[in-house]
């Protein structure tokens, strides 16, 4: 009998039988989206978002891009390599700003605005100190949705594109104290690292994380001693076990800091704020203290500033000495090296591009990703940011309640 076999009903020909909940598929529908990569017109802005490679593989995966002509060429890239590889060079800014989606790296103008329309999605970095509340009321009128690319997280809770930003920028920030310090104008006249019967550098960093790896890393490699300072253990302690060498290390108590700062040739201020601005952990009376001729790289001005004597500076005029002290306070310190800092850029929006298309939209991956959703500081139009409504005297919501009301 074929319907019966040793007294056991046969429901089906198939040996694999499988709850049909499991066999079954949710096909999202995807999203193709038109990317528009506008010329960056911040001043000495020199890196783009998306390399030539990255904007091959978002044409394979069926979305336009649109550049406009020259922007990748501060970091090196022709309009060559991007047509190349499918984009379409646009010649007009007014164009590219049509797009469904803006990707840049500064944040847009006042100007750039004007040029936006309604309800447009752009990716940008926010660098809070440098704006005014007209920016935001721009953006809010247009409805306009913001992702601020430094505060997208990823599933371990990191911000990703601070990471490879930082990676690129701690190493710099040697390099640079190292041109400041052998300055006979303003430095001490004194070659970086340790040699035979030399003193060697005295480095003092202030944070644990990524720029002070990396910044801690090359100061070794040139024979510096390093002291790290920061107020949690076990970031110090982490710190310790990633360089694999022996630190000086402490909590941030201000006397010992202060007997660390009197003997260092170079301070290397890189506390992040996960919102808002920097700490302020190095007062005027404590850079008084220091020796003249000392550099102070503050990396976290972009938030304010670790130190209260820094004030934002220029690639062009990039230091200027207060109480003896030379002071670093260029905020975009990765532009030096745009080649190199638009590959790292672009391995970290390229696949959030890709992903937002493949969940079917922007709407989605917010819904989806509470990493990308912790980036949206606009949502529509609506600020989502306490700290900014609060600097600014802006409304704000919570963007959880919003995107519940959205479904």
């Amino acid at each position: 009998m074929d319907s019966e076999q040793n007294g056991f009903v046969k429901f089906s020909n198939s040996e694999n039988l499988l709850p049909q909940a499991e066999t079954l598929e949710v096909n999202r529908q995807k999203s193709s989206f038109t990317i528009g990569v506008p010329k960056e017109t911040s001043f000495q802005e020199n890196r783009v978002p998306l390399t030539p490679q990255a904007v091959g593989l978002l044409i394979a995966n069926g979305h336009r891009v649109l550049l406009e002509s020259d922007a990748g060429k501060a970091a090196h890239f022709t309009d060559t390599d991007y047509s190349e590889v499918g984009a379409e060079i646009i010649y007009n800014s007014r164009e590219v700003f049509k797009s469904d989606l803006i990707v840049k790296v500064a944040p847009p103008s006042i100007e750039e605005i004007e040029m936006m329309k309604s309800r447009q999605t752009i990716i940008s970095s926010l660098h809070l100190t440098g704006q005014k509340r007209e920016y935001f009321e721009k953006l809010m009128a247009k409805k306009i949705t913001t992702f601020a690319y430094e505060y997208i997280k990823d599933k371990t809770g990191i911000f990703p594109i601070l990471k490879g930003i930082s990676e690129i920028v701690g190493t710099a920030s040697v390099f640079i104290a190292a041109k400041c310090l052998e300055n006979s104008e303003y430095g001490k006249g004194t070659l970086f690292g340790g040699f035979p019967g030399i003193p060697p550098t005295e480095v003092v960093i202030l944070g644990s994380g990524t720029v002070a790896e990396y910044a801690a890393r090359a100061a070794i490699g040139l024979g510096a001693i390093v002291k790290v300072f920061d107020n949690s253990i076990y970031k110090l302690r982490r710190l310790q076990n990633t360089v694999n060498a022996r630190l000086f290390t402490s909590i941030l108590q201000p006397n010992v800091l202060i007997k660390a700062l009197k003997t260092a040739d170079v301070v290397i201020a890189a506390m992040h704020a996960k919102e808002g601005m920097s700490p302020i952990l190095i007062t005027e009376d404590m850079v008084r203290q220091m020796n003249k001729g000392s550099v102070i790289i503050d990396v976290s001005i972009d938030q304010g500033g670790c130190v209260e004597t820094s004030k934002i500076t220029n690639h062009n005029e990039p230091v200027f000495i207060k109480e003896g002290v030379t002071h670093y306070c260029v905020p975009n310190i990765a532009s030096k090296v745009p080649h190199t800092a638009s590959y790292a850029l672009s391995n970290f929006l390229t696949p959030i591009l890709l992903k937002a298309g493949d969940e079917g939209g922007f709407e989605t991956l917010l819904r989806l990703d509470p990493g990308a959703r912790n980036g949206v500081y606009l949502l529509n139009g609506t600020l989502t940011k306490p700290y900014i409504g609060e600097y600014f005297t802006l409304p704000y919501q919570n963007i959880d309640l919003l995107m519940a009301a959205l479904r």
